[in-house]
This record gives structure tokens, sequence and C-alpha cells, in this order.
């Protein structure tokens, strides 16, 4: 009997064990990854997040009564940070404007000097003008201000005495108001338009887009204008307000129609929406469930783009005086008294709502340009 010697067992090799996989990523996160690359397009996204929360609480964030008068067109007020004596301090301070009691030897005016011996303080969430948050919650703190509540004009005041600052982040709420009711009215119209005239095609396609070009025929600065001369001065602002965003929207959805349209002809044509077909789903299931997802990522895009159109728009016609009527407060509205070259050679600071308006407008333009990019490949 041969005796077999017990071989040594091979020795064990280690085995590399992949880690789980974290599965697919969905539609949202590739889109958000390739966004994050895109430093215009978070620019973009920062700037539209901080004037939404602006607009929702302008109140708290306006450091004075849109509506309280003090000196007309009294110049901006520069926040500094020394004494009367140029020593450096901690706390920030602005020095009013006053009158000296010395007298201009041409005008014999009083001369108008800084008053350092009475400087305002300034301060973070300090009391100041009551206002109710969300026209609900009584409140009058403020998120930066003067510590004892005197009036403070960080970009002046207009022809009434009122503060510049404070009217531009109340207009806010209103013009981005009109801004994003248009460009959903608008979005929902265009969207829904584009794609039923796309998927049926045939005659029905032929005379929606007659229609549509129609529509976009119009000359729209001129039938603004019309169209908005035709409410009475004297109807109540909701009702004008109302007015002017049903013109806007009845103007303006005929172009996203024309978009989606173009979108849904190549959709319907795919082979998972033949094979839809073919197993007999509806017509609308098949519209909502294939291609309505589809065409979502070219809709928000054009949204992003289509805003600051709209906000440059409002503000044209609220400088001609067809847009918002006092008491309300906009951009447009507020740029009224820039009408006359004098004003804005003696007061420049008139000028400061076309700050808030380019920065509006490039901050929706470089989100949009941000998700385009970061659509475009998936």
């Amino acid at each position: 009997m041969l005796a077999f010697d017990s071989a040594p067992p091979p020795p064990t090799t280690e085995l590399s064990i992949n880690k789980p996989s974290r599965g697919h990523e969905s539609y949202i996160a590739l889109v958000w990854r390739r966004l994050r690359r895109s430093w215009t397009g978070m620019a973009g996204l920062v700037l539209v997040v901080l004037l939404i929360v602006m607009a929702i609480f302008a109140d708290f964030f306006a450091p004075m009564d849109p509506k309280a008068t003090d000196v007309g067109f009294a110049p901006p007020q520069v926040m500094s940070f020394h004494d009367k004596d140029d020593n450096f301090v901690f706390q920030p301070r602005v020095y009013a404007l006053s009158d000296s009691e010395e007298l201009d030897p041409v005008t014999f005016q009083p001369i108008v000097g800084i008053d350092y011996d009475n400087p305002r303080l300034l301060g973070f969430f300090v009391k100041g003008a009551e206002y109710q948050l969300f026209g609900l919650i009584p409140a009058s703190r403020h998120f930066f201000g003067s510590t004892d509540g005197q009036p403070v004009h960080f970009l002046g005041t207009d022809k009434f005495g009122r503060d510049v600052l404070s009217r531009a982040i109340i207009g806010s709420r209103i013009s981005l108001t009109i801004a994003l009711t248009v460009v959903f009215i608008v979005t929902i119209i265009g969207t829904t338009v584009g794609m039923v005239s796309g998927y049926f095609g045939g005659t029905f396609d032929i005379w929606l887009q007659r229609f549509v070009e129609l529509v976009l025929a119009f000359p729209q600065l001129p039938l603004y204008l019309a169209l908005t001369s035709l409410i009475p001065v004297t109807a109540p602002t909701n009702v004008f307000l109302a007015f002017v965003i049903a013109v806007m929207s009845a103007l303006g959805w005929a172009q996203m129609s024309r978009e989606v349209r173009g979108k849904t002809l190549a959709l319907a044509r795919i082979d998972y929406v033949r094979a839809a077909m073919a197993v007999g789903a509806t017509d609308t299931r098949i519209i909502m469930q294939h291609i309505f997802p589809n065409v979502m990522s070219h809709v928000i895009v054009a949204v992003t783009l289509h805003i600051p159109s709209v906000v440059l728009l409002e503000s044209f016609l609220g400088f001609l005086g067809f847009a918002v009527k006092p008491p309300l407060i906009s951009w447009g509205l507020m740029l009224q008294d820039t009408a006359t070259y004098s004003v804005i050679g003696s007061y420049p600071w008139i000028l400061s709502p076309v700050g808030f308006v380019l920065v509006t407008v490039f901050a929706f333009n470089a989100l949009g340009d941000g998700l385009r990019d970061a659509v475009d490949p998936y």
C-alpha cells in the first residue's frame, strides 16, 4: 500500500472584492454634477436664490419704510469706520448732511456739510419701521440699519425724499412676481400647445401653427401700449396688475410652443413611442409619460432664459407708465424719475434700480447657460 504524503494546501490568494456599486445616477444627479463644474451657472444659481429670498422677505431687508419721506434728492450716505477725529472704530456709522451757519457768498443759501457731531451707528437686526411679515405677522426688525431708528439712505432718496434702496428692495417683489407669473403661464400654455401640435401633426398641426404664426406676427410693443391703455387709470391696482400679466402671457406663449413642437416632432418618431402606440397606449398617456419628461430639460432652460426678457419688458413698460401704478412699487416705476437728463446729471443715484435689473438679468441668464450646458450631454 502506497503511502501518499498529504500535499500542503495551496496558498490562499486574496481575492479583490469589489465594493457594491451605488447604482446608476439619476438624471437630476447627472445634471447637478455637471452644473457644479460651471462657475457661471453656480454664480447665477446663488444670485437667483438670493433675489428670491430678498423678494420674499423684502420688508425685513429694507432698512426703512419705502413710503416714509425725508429730504428730497439726498445723496447716498457712505458707511464709515472712522469717527470725527479720524480714529478707527469697530462699529460702522454714517454721517448725515446738515445745514451749517455759514452762507454761500453767491446764492446766500446755507452751506450743506457733513454733521460729524451726530453719527448714526449701524447694526444688524435693528428695530425700525413696523411692517407685517407675509401680511400677517407684525414685526419691526430689519436686517441692517441705524441702531436708533434714524433714517439712513445708502442709495440716497428720490424727489419725494423716499429711500431708494428700500423702494428697490420692495420693488423686487412686484417685478419678480410679474416675471415668474408670466413665465409660469407661458410655460403651461406653450408646452401644452407645442406637444399636442407636434404629436398629432397633420391638418391639426398645420392650422394650429398658422394661428401661432399669427400671434408671433403681432408687433408686440404697440400692442402692449394699446392694450394696457384700455384699462382705466382708476381701476384697482390688483386688477391692473392682473391685466398686465394677462397681456404679457397672451403674447408670449407662441415662441415657447414652437420650440416644444420641434422637440416633439423628433420624439414622436422614436422607437419606444411607436412601441407604445402599437400596444394601444392612449394619446394622453404617450404625451404625459413618454414625450413630456423628454422635453422638460429644454423647457427648464427656456424658462430661465425667458425670465430676464420679461423683467426687461416690465421695466420698460413701467418706465413708460403702462405696467404698474402707484402705490405699488416696481423697478420700472422707479425709473420714471430718470425721464429727464437734468435729473440724471444732477442726481445719478436715481439710476440705482438699473443695477437691480442688470443683476437679475445676469443671474437668470448665467443660470440658463449653465443649465443648457449641463442638460446637453444627457
